[in-house]
């Protein structure tokens, strides 16, 4: 049996669109703890992380990097939850809230992990790749840069969370379902050699044998695999209820079978499941589907 940490994270300071502060109350709406449970684990709800209000913070706002303090706050808190889950044994389950989040979440695990001389893999499941830097990003919203500070690139404060060294290697980090990349990012992924799959991947090649390169990438030498999960990564038709919606997306099944895979590896150490927004949602549509994601991350199996 395995224990399960929930950590809300209702932040929509990374964002655009407002909404994604409420994603965190949608999901677990889905009945996620218990249906958590009657997978065979223990689960401890530990509520959500404080998050100022877009009103409050915009004081600290910066050029380049929309409320870059306040987000980087919060992200510190995020790292010392997912840290302490770790520590306990627990795997932590991050609900957002913008994708902002994960530059705490994952700085958390990867600190957690290197006390141990152990390093993180990650598998980035996204329609973009979050690799801007306030120098690069021309919308100024944060929840385009988790992925560029875990690696230790753009802020010194929000890319030095998990401590002096980076959270993450190049080497460990595989993004998928990529369709949605602005010129920098594109150069970023060949400059930093990431390990990129973009849906032309995905449709050439099938979820199966991109997932097995994935997963092949995130666990060669490491302690184990957080996935950070983007609802935006399947297709608007299926999923409405995300910020910045792209068409051409995965399907419902592809999704699944994304998550089957990981949960079959044993090696999945925590996940992030972010940028529900069900101000655009049809009948908590897409939060029902980020509840199913879980699951199945967290072995839930069809027989």
């Amino acid at each position: 049996m395995t224990s399960v940490r929930i950590i809300g994270v209702p932040m929509d300071l990374g964002a655009s669109r407002r909404g994604v502060d409420m994603g965190p109350s949608a999901v677990r709406y889905t009945d996620l703890r218990d249906r958590i449970e009657k997978l065979g684990h223990s689960v401890e709800d530990v509520g959500n992380v404080a998050v100022p209000f877009r009103e409050d913070a915009a004081k600290g706002a910066q050029r380049g990097a929309r409320y870059l303090g306040a987000i980087t706050e919060v992200c510190v808190d995020v790292a010392t939850r997912t840290r302490a889950a770790l520590a306990a044994g627990q795997i932590p389950v991050v609900l957002g809230g913008d994708h902002a989040l994960a530059a705490g979440s994952i700085a958390g695990a990867a600190a957690h992990l290197a006390s141990k001389g152990e390093r993180l893999g990650v598998i980035w499941v996204d329609a973009h790749g979050d690799l801007n830097t306030p120098a690069s990003s021309r919308s100024g919203n944060v929840h385009g840069m988790p992925l560029a500070a875990l690696l230790g690139n753009g802020d010194k404060a929000m890319a030095s969370i998990a401590g002096d060294q980076p959270a993450l290697k190049p080497s460990d980090v595989a993004l998928v379902g990529l369709r949605d990349l602005d010129q920098p990012e594109r150069t970023h992924i060949r400059k930093w050699g990431l390990s990129a799959f973009t849906m032309r991947a995905l449709d050439e090649r099938g979820v199966r044998m991109v997932m097995e390169e994935a997963i092949a990438v995130a666990t060669r030498g490491t302690g184990g695999i957080w996935v950070s999960f983007d609802m935006d990564v399947i297709d608007p038709d299926e999923a409405p209820g995300v910020g910045t919606a792209v068409p051409g997306g995965m399907t419902y099944r592809e999704a699944h079978l994304a998550m089957e895979m990981l949960a079959d590896t044993g090696k999945l150490v925590g996940l992030d499941l972010v940028e529900v927004n069900p101000v655009l949602d049809e009948r908590n549509r897409t939060a029902e589907i980020a509840c199913e994601l879980i699951l199945s991350a967290l072995g839930k199996r069809i027989l």
